[in-house]
């Protein structure tokens, strides 16, 4: 039996996805920025893509960018905005706990002379309220949170962050990393003060070299990709039509049923978590398992180190991850366990589960069986 449980990481496409691609590479496949009508059809596909995001989140198609994944858009939302910004202030707040993706662009913004502050988070993984009205000052201009961690599916209080970003800081926009929230949360940008938002297509089943950021009407940013003037020239390139015609089709689907498909991967996880409970020595990071992410369980097996297990149940066909897909070659301690307090010991041992709706009890069972059989023999192994 195969059991892929590195969902986090990326996602099996959608057969509705695959058909769209396959569609837009081999039928209408036209440049969308030509006149003729192979253009027109292609412009078609990205015109009905902006339709659909914008409508889930309740915005206008003029506020969608649509760009490379979701890299390139905390890149262009973080740097962008500073840029654009700079004459208001230079202060900028983050958490401990955000992804490379964000991280990186803001040390290179730290390098231009802005001030970055970062906040320290609960041991559940959640950013310390009280730190960030603490930090809120005049001269802020940019706060950037996760939506949800993707390491251990924390769950950041976006709705209550966005007010006080608002109340405290006049000059100040929100950037929220909604990679791992878009399609498993409700996300209203307009309700939540979100003024900027990244997604990434291959984290909901759609293909992998795609992803928007949603950029509030009046925000300021400045275009990091200039050329032809396409997308109102925030983002200049000819349009990814394949990509982006999949990225809505899968936002589409991702958002039918999806309480339904919650629940699913609720059950899924908390099936593995009782499981893992029985077995000595395993310690369940984050928050409590309800308020968490449905899709992400982070793990820590003490006396295994992480790489060690997740080979060993490659062997069986079981795949998971030892931390985040982007920075799971680099022998690094995670950051995000680390700020939230746990040893070093048991950072070096902990992995991560992460579901799709199409994980199935039977797989879970089967991951359970592996795992009571491999652990013993991997300690064993450690101690010699």
């Amino acid at each position: 039996m195969e059991a892929y449980f590195d969902n986090s990481a990326t996602t099996r496409c959608y057969e509705e996805v695959k058909d769209i691609v396959v569609k837009t590479m081999t039928e209408d496949f036209g440049n969308p920025s030509a006149m003729h009508l192979k253009g027109v059809q292609a412009e078609k596909y990205v015109k009905e893509s902006a339709q659909t995001l914008a409508g889930i989140l309740k915005v206008t198609e003029k506020e969608i960018f649509f760009t490379s994944g979701g890299t390139e858009s905390n890149n262009l939302a973080l740097i962008g905005t500073a840029m654009a910004n700079r004459r208001m202030g230079n202060h900028i707040i983050t958490t401990a706990v955000e992804h490379a993706a964000v991280m990186q662009p803001l040390e290179y913004l730290r390098s231009q002379g802005f001030e970055v502050t970062v906040l320290p988070v609960e041991h559940s993984g959640v950013v310390k309220i009280e730190a960030l009205e603490q930090a809120l000052r005049e001269d802020t201009i940019l706060v950037s949170t996760m939506f949800v961690n993707n390491e251990v599916g924390a769950v950041m209080p976006v709705e209550q962050i966005g007010a006080l970003v608002h109340k405290h800081s006049p000059h100040a926009r929100y950037h929220v990393d909604a990679i791992q929230a878009f399609g498993k949360y409700p996300i209203y940008p307009r309700r939540f003060g979100i003024d900027l938002l990244s997604v990434s297509s291959h984290k909901i089943h759609g293909p992998k070299g795609a992803g928007f950021l949603y950029v509030a009407s009046g925000t300021k940013v400045q275009p990091q990709i200039l050329g032809g003037g396409q997308q109102q020239g925030m983002r200049s390139g000819t349009d990814n039509v394949p990509g982006i015609a999949g990225l809505g089709v899968a936002a589409a689907v991702s958002y039918q049923d999806r309480e339904s498909k919650n629940e699913h991967l609720r059950r899924l996880k908390e099936q593995l978590a009782d499981g893992l409970k029985k077995m000595e020595n395993v310690k369940i990071n984050g928050m409590p398992l309800r308020e968490g992410a449905p899709h992400i369980l982070s793990v820590s097996f003490m006396g295994v180190r992480s790489e060690v297990l997740l080979h060993a149940l490659e062997e069986r066909q079981i795949y998971i991850s030892a931390g985040s897909a982007c920075s799971s070659h680099k022998r690094k301690a995670s950051s995000t366990l680390t700020a939230m307090g746990l040893p070093a010991e048991q950072i070096a041992c902990t992995v991560r589960f992460s579901f799709a709706e199409e994980n199935t009890p039977e797989e879970v069972d089967y991951c359970l069986g592996v795992l009571e059989e491999l652990l013993p023999m991997l300690r064993r192994y450690a101690r010699k």
